[in-house]
């Protein structure tokens, strides 16, 4: 099975993670506040959302991508999935239409 090249660079992903978790913003799939305090694994937790998905990108680059800052924004776990790697102009999460809430 392939590695997972979000995890390529743990400390760099984790790092970042924490950044942008630090910022307090909304989904920016949904654009709803996202309750940074809930545990892994809750629909409504945060994650760090590629914005151009990893599956776009050579094996080469995606480790490289997974950590890129203007590559990942927050989003609700449950609106991450719903996504999937479809690009962000592309897909509905609750039955919005998707539009970025943030201007990275």
């Amino acid at each position: 099975m392939p590695r997972n090249p979000r995890y390529a660079n743990r400390n760099a992903r984790n790092t970042l993670r924490k950044r942008i978790a630090s910022l307090g913003l909304p989904c920016h799939l949904c654009g709803q506040p996202i309750d940074y305090s809930l545990p892994a694994g809750d629909p409504y937790a945060f994650e760090l959302d590629e914005l151009i998905p990893l599956a776009y990108f050579a094996d080469a680059d995606k480790p490289a991508a997974a950590i890129n800052p203007n590559n990942v924004a927050p989003a609700h776990r449950i609106c991450n999935e719903k996504r999937g790697k479809k690009l962000v102009n592309n897909v509905t999460v609750r039955g919005m239409n998707i539009k970025r809430s943030v201007d990275w």
